[in-house]
């Protein structure tokens, strides 16, 4: 009996000494980032023999569970440090072989790729440079996308044109400064990203009242324009407009009128009607190889003949000083990855060097019916296995999975106060045992002395 009751004593040592081991790797590792503590759950060792006689031989480990409840969260500096917020898992990739992880400290390798520490990528979705993400998950890469250029095809301009000009000769694209009355200067881009300057000169012109235009619409003689029901009776003033692109900018070699029109001011200043005259080139020819006859749209407000308003928001015509109050386009040039931002959808974008904004790709997480029966493969690493079911690889958000918090480092989830309890419990586990093991000794002592 004795000698049953020392090996039943040495398996309780060695299952508390294993034990003390799982504590020891929880409270080590209490700041790795993403780490799941375990648990040990023991079971007893019955004898082979049956019914009521039955001795108990023992205890062993039945099982060293993992804990895959929250851990808290922490604040870097760092964008591509993410935590999830919820139950899913990064999924990253090496020499084909996939693994998940709850540890989100990435950064970006020599060949753009989003790696761990450990040289694991970060799967996703990737977009590609018109912005069609692929459905298939691959490698997230930032430097696969760049920001193309964009010609510009539309520009706004505002100001105020002084009511108490007076008008010059008539306009010489040779003499600019002393045929005009003032001048708005915007860049614009053609459709390689080469930047022009655009220069849009106003000349007062004539008065409307009388001036020998129609008076309730038609076609002015010999200037081209048509004028909406009513003009001509309003009163104000007339101004002209000339887009000139300096002969650096132009494929012709000189200063050139890419563009014109005329403005209509009733006499309470505001833009009654605007007018784009035919290109006289048709368009814009710019230098550099760029296309040909690029048709840019010029905007200088609403105005009350067509958009029915009450034409004080765009350019007007006040007794102040001329001066440009708004300038916009819609062309850029080229542009090189300046800097990253991660949503809570796992959608990573990327600011250019030109202030465009793209997506670059969707960070995936994956889920298991069985988190707990994944493998533990080191650095902070699972695989797949048969007990944990296949995984559900999706758009963070969907099935469970949570959402991603950039900036963010999920802690460890192992509570230290309690597995300080744990080791004070396993500690005197074993020391209990051990002092079956010298009571058993001692019985088999008195044993041996009953021969004497």
């Amino acid at each position: 009996m004795s000698v049953t009751s020392m090996f039943t004593a040495v398996s309780g040592m060695n299952t508390n000494a294993t034990s003390l081991g799982v504590v020891g790797d929880n409270v080590a590792n209490m700041n790795t980032h993403g780490f799941k503590s375990s648990s040990v759950v023991f079971a007893d060792i019955v004898s082979s023999q049956g019914g009521s006689n039955s001795i108990g031989r023992g205890v062993r480990i039945n099982e060293v569970g993992q804990e895959f409840s929250q851990g808290a969260f922490e604040n870097t500096p760092n964008v591509l440090d993410m935590a999830i917020d919820g139950d899913g898992l990064f999924v990253v990739k090496k020499d084909s072989n996939t693994f998940y992880t709850r540890a989100g400290q990435f950064g970006i390798d020599k060949l753009g790729y989003a790696t761990n520490p450990n040289g694991f990528v970060l799967q996703g979705y990737q977009f590609d440079v018109q912005g069609n993400s692929s459905t298939v998950v691959a490698d997230v890469n930032v430097a696969s996308i760049s920001s193309t250029p964009n010609a510009t095809t539309a520009l706004s301009v505002y100001a105020n044109l002084d009511s108490t000009e007076v008008t010059p000769a008539a306009f010489d694209v040779t003499d600019p400064s002393t045929t005009s009355n003032f001048t708005s200067t915007i860049t614009v881009f053609d459709s390689l990203g080469t930047s022009h300057v655009l220069n849009i000169y106003y000349r007062k012109g004539q008065t409307i009242a009388g001036a020998g235009t129609p008076a309730n619409g038609g076609t002015e003689a010999g200037g081209g324009a048509t004028w909406p029901v009513g003009y001509g009776a309003i009163g104000g003033s007339e101004w002209e407009w000339y887009g000139v692109v300096s002969a650096a900018d132009a494929t012709s070699g000189v200063d050139t009128v890419m563009a014109q029109g005329r403005l209509e001011f009733n006499t309470d200043g505001a833009l009654y009607y605007g007018q784009t005259l035919t290109s006289p080139t048709g368009g814009f020819d710019f230098a550099g190889g760029a296309t040909q006859n690029q048709a840019i749209t010029t905007d200088f407000g609403d105005d009350i003949a067509f958009d029915a308003t009450l034409g004080l928001e765009g350019t007007t015509q006040f007794g102040a000083v001329s001066t440009t109050a708004f300038l916009d386009q819609d062309g850029y040039s080229s542009g090189t990855l300046k800097s990253l931002s991660i949503d809570s959808e796992g959608f990573m974008s990327g600011v250019f060097t030109n202030g465009q904004t793209k997506t670059i790709a969707q960070v995936v997480l994956a889920k298991f019916i069985s988190q707990e029966s994944l493998i533990k493969t080191g650095k902070s690493l699972y695989a797949e296995s048969f007990g944990s079911g296949q995984p559900i690889v999706t758009a963070p958000g969907n099935s469970g999975t949570g959402e991603i918090l950039s900036n963010t480092l999920e802690l460890s989830n192992v509570d230290l106060a309690g597995e300080f309890v744990k080791m004070i419990i396993l500690q005197r586990g074993f020391q209990a045992n051990s002092r079956m093991v010298s009571t058993s000794d001692e019985l088999l002592q008195e044993l041996v002395n009953l021969k004497r």
